[in-house]
């Protein structure tokens, strides 16, 4: 069986939702979408204070987890990816950050030509919708809806003020002209549901009949004539199937998946590809490299008072919760409960903020249960900038089974000294009058844990990824060996095939992935249709005039 379209998309996820919707938003051309999980419909993925569920659910994540992690003393890390329709987008916490300016500044530097901050604002505004931002500097008209919590609890207030009093500033926009400080968080959430890219994307895109979407289907390979892609090999239920491509295959099926079709496909490192036993179709070396990620803690906190989410915990308040959630759309189910946040530099010389701050009105386990019996509240915290590296590589020619995943955690000697900074600081802040009030002991790590050693063995045991895996398609110049994909996103060496999504950034972005990997779809599809690039902008963002000499 094989059906032509003048694109396929191999990927629902983020990326891969966003360039359906333009790639067919003038109606001359036909798209297919290969997504080889299934509906997202049910109050576990659309009902946003539900978020835990999903991604510890078989039917809904891929499930991957790393290899023993040599700098966790021989931890495995679960790295969830959304196997559903919207991926990533349909299972993550639904935090919203576009990363820091200087983050894409960095990417330009790297080699990404035509990807700094003036070029990649202009597709952050087209993609959004966030009538609270700061005005000139966001979106209000673009697919994705952007909210703030209605921050009702006291905690979250404190927390903002707690962060004041320590010395740095407040920012009402942390997606705007001013990242550093603290101030609201904002969430994928529009009229009370998880607002995915499926939902903002790809259901509008399939109600114009030129989007094809094939849910179920696992893709084998992508279909190589020379050094050309013409389609895509898959299969439905064990029905080996094929897509033809009259234009482009651009794959967009996440971190992991991405550089594991590539491999799969004979394009990667000789070395990986023969010990796997895959004939090599194109050496490219850098496929599956580069991997990197976020770590964070859960720093928790008793309360003095009981305020927290601790008392709807309960199956009836849940039942409660979920009844007005499903009847109206409105209340604790209609948020993800990151309502505030921070992003400060953990010292002087530090150009922008490289730790950050979600905060949660309660003290949870990462399975979404109590941490203790009894009110208490936390922040995730961890480094932005890790600077240890992993890989993804494919282990055998069998297309169903999980490729090697290491991401080398805290192997990087800089690591650890940033964990240390990260820990200090935060306890710091919980000793602000603001928060006095309300904080009691340290549930974690605790007032034992003080040296450098006893902080090390304690992030070594208790650090868990904040599931923002990306760079193994990295992208680059053409000439850089270590580059798979050049800045208009085609793999280098490799005629009418793309890779776009969070694989080909070249360093990990200064908060969560999901708005900056939306982006790259956004301004992917543009590449892709040979359009002029959207004007650059001349906005200048914040930097911290002191930051050479001072802290905060």
């Amino acid at each position: 069986m094989s059906e032509t379209f003048d694109f396929v998309i191999v990927g629902a996820g983020s990326a891969g939702c966003a360039m359906a919707y333009r790639l067919a938003e003038d109606g001359k051309n036909s798209v297919c979408v290969l997504e080889f999980g299934g509906s997202d419909r049910g109050p576990f993925i659309q009902m946003p204070s539900a978020l835990s569920y999903p991604m510890n659910m078989k039917l809904y994540n891929w499930g991957f987890e790393s290899d023993p992690e040599p700098g966790l003393g021989g931890r495995r890390l679960a790295t969830p990816r959304g196997k559903v329709v919207g991926g990533s987008s349909s299972i993550n916490g639904m935090v919203y950050v576009r990363g820091h300016a200087k983050d894409f500044d960095t990417w330009e530097e790297m080699g990404a030509k035509g990807w700094g901050f003036r070029h990649v604002l202009p597709y952050f505004k087209r993609q959004e919708s966030c009538p609270d931002g700061e005005d000139g500097w966001r979106g209000t008209k673009g697919p994705l809806h952007i909210k703030r919590g209605p921050r009702d609890n006291p905690l979250y207030q404190a927390f903002v003020e707690a962060g004041r009093q320590a010395g740095y500033p407040v920012t009402d926009d942390y997606n705007g002209r001013q990242q550093e400080g603290f101030g609201p968080m904002e969430m994928t959430v529009h009229k009370g549901i998880r607002w995915s890219a499926a939902n903002a994307y790809l259901k509008p895109a399939l109600k114009r009949g030129n989007v094809k979407l094939i849910t179920r289907a696992f893709a084998h390979r992508v279909i190589l004539e020379g050094k050309r892609a013409v389609g895509v090999e898959y299969d439905v239920g064990g029905q080996v199937r094929e897509v033809r491509a009259r234009r482009e295959v651009i794959v967009a099926a996440s971190t992991i998946n991405s550089p594991k079709l590539l491999q799969m496909s004979g394009i990667g490192a000789p070395e990986v590809l023969k010990k796997a036993g895959i004939a090599v179709a194109h050496a490219l070396p850098g496929v599956g490299e580069n991997l990197q990620d976020h770590l964070e803690i859960y720093f928790q906190i008793k309360s003095k008072e009981p305020v927290t989410l601790y008392s709807k915990l309960n199956w009836f308040s849940k039942g409660l919760i979920g009844a007005e959630w499903l009847f109206f759309k409105t209340g604790l189910g209609s948020t993800n409960h990151f309502e505030t946040c921070g992003f400060i530099r953990s010292a002087a010389g530090i150009e922008y903020p490289d730790i950050q701050y979600h905060f949660l009105p309660a003290a949870m386990r990462y399975d979404g249960q109590a941490a203790f019996p009894g009110h208490g509240f936390q922040v995730h915290v961890g480094p932005m900038r890790a600077k240890s590296r992993g890989f993804v590589r494919v282990r055998s020619g069998q297309v169903r089974e999980a490729p090697q995943i290491l991401f080398n955690y805290l192997t990087h000697p800089d690591d650890l000294p940033e964990w240390r900074r990260a820990v200090r600081l935060t306890r710091e802040l919980f000793q602000q009058p603001a928060m006095q009030r309300f904080a009691a002991e340290e549930i974690q790590p605790g007032r034992k844990v003080n040296a450098d050693a006893e902080i090390d063995a304690f992030i070594r045991e208790h650090c868990e990824s904040a599931y923002h895996p990306c760079g193994t398609c990295k992208m680059g110049d053409a000439k850089d060996p270590t580059a798979v994909v050049d800045p208009e996103c085609r793999v280098i060496g490799i005629e009418n095939l793309r890779v776009a999504d969070s694989s080909i950034m070249p360093q990990v972005t200064n908060g969560n992935l999901n708005g900056p990997t939306i982006m790259i779809g956004e301004k992917a599809s543009d590449h892709i249709l040979g359009r002029q690039p959207m004007a650059p902008s001349n906005q200048e963002p914040w930097i911290n005039p002191d930051w050479k000499i001072s802290q905060r």
